[in-house]
């Protein structure tokens, strides 16, 4: 089984520093939180995030709802209201991120046969996955799955469930469509978890097709060996994800990277066994944030090199959830290296769940 193409697909950038400077200025804020923000927001290592809020940069024509231009400020709008524009904004992306991945696998919507979705940002049925079946011209007995609320770790169980369904029906061709609209849920708050979970999250979607069918020769592909999953000892209440009157709420303690730390090499061992870390060519380590990605790097004794593509779709996307992962996955594909190698992809999520991947690169 292998994943044959992966696409993304984003909505308005958004400096960080801008966002840095709009959170400092809210009312409300100690002198210490907005030193904090500013601190955060420096250190994060994002130059740009993505947001579906447009207007974080214009004023809406029927009135504000995220941000008012005219106080500068951040509103509160209800959960309801903020899951309606989930409703409504997350379609393109969904849409565009699969078409785009269709197009570049060399498939065509007749040959899928099944769609999985995730999202952990906002709910709504008929759901993305009967979007997909209906705008990209799917067939109607397209088999369809949603995978919902499980976090930044939820492509993996995603593409478990690709792999699984390419097990049991060799000739199969899943398409695999992650979308998370975070900056709906942007808090306001002097507290420094709340300050750490604005500075980072954002919103973007990705696409994966996976399918044991011969790719066509010289073409690039990404082979899944194995997928694994690992349950920390700590952390549950360090990181969460729950459902608010004012929106979805993030916890993302300050302690997650040192748990990360500590934890990171058991929760390989079921992957790897025996094997070096540092003799993995190529690491998708979910960048959940830049201490993260620090810590990992120092546990594993990782090089610069290997950990590039994530600190660069972090500097350019920040995190997206779910999605991020699989755009860590894209910049390896494409990164044409010749000859196979080994590619061991990662993510946390709540629990503190430590999702992992062993796959390879090479040309079919």
């Amino acid at each position: 089984m292998h994943i044959r193409s992966i696409e993304t697909a984003v909505p308005r950038p958004m400096p960080q520093a801008v966002l840095r400077d709009l959170m400092a200025a809210q009312p409300g804020l100690t002198p210490l939180a907005r030193r904090l923000v500013r601190t955060v927001y420096d250190a994060s290592g994002i130059e740009t995030r993505h947001t579906v809020l447009d207007e974080l940069e214009e004023a809406a024509a029927g009135g504000p709802v995220f941000f008012d231009h005219g106080s500068g400020h951040v509103l509160t709008p209800s959960t309801g209201t903020r899951n309606a524009a989930y409703a409504r904004l997350s379609r393109e992306l969904f849409v565009e991120a699969g078409r785009r991945a269709l197009k570049t696998s060399g498939l065509e919507a007749e040959d899928v046969t099944h769609v999985v979705t995730v999202s952990c940002t906002g709910f709504f049925a008929p759901g993305p996955d009967y979007l997909l079946v209906r705008e990209l011209g799917l067939p109607p007995s397209t088999r369809r799955l949603h995978v919902g609320f499980m976090g930044c770790y939820g492509a993996f169980p995603a593409l478990r469930a690709a792999r699984s369904t390419c097990q049991a029906e060799p000739d199969a061709v899943v398409l695999v469509v992650c979308v998370e609209l975070c900056t709906l849920h942007l808090h306001v708050a002097n507290d420094p978890d709340t300050i750490v979970s604005s500075s980072v999250f954002a919103d973007g979607a990705a696409a994966a097709v996976v399918t044991a069918r011969p790719a066509p020769a010289g073409e690039p592909t990404l082979t899944i060996e194995s997928l694994e999953t690992v349950l920390s000892e700590q952390g549950e209440q360090d990181m969460a994800w729950t459902i608010g009157d004012q929106g979805f709420d993030m916890v993302l303690s300050s302690y997650v990277p040192r748990i990360i730390e500590a934890d990171i090499r058991g929760a390989l061992d079921p992957l790897l066994g025996d094997r070096d870390a540092a003799g993995i060519e190529h690491w998708a380590v979910h960048p959940g944030g830049r201490s993260i990605l620090d810590r990992v790097q120092s546990a594993l004794g990782l090089d610069d090199a290997q950990l590039a593509p994530s600190r660069g779709v972090l500097r350019d996307y920040g995190n997206v959830s779910s999605a991020t992962v699989l755009f860590v996955l894209r910049e390896i594909l494409h990164s044409r290296q010749a000859g196979p190698a080994s590619v061991v992809a990662v993510a946390f999520g709540p629990g503190l769940t430590v999702e992992t991947g062993l796959l390879t690169l090479g040309a079919a």
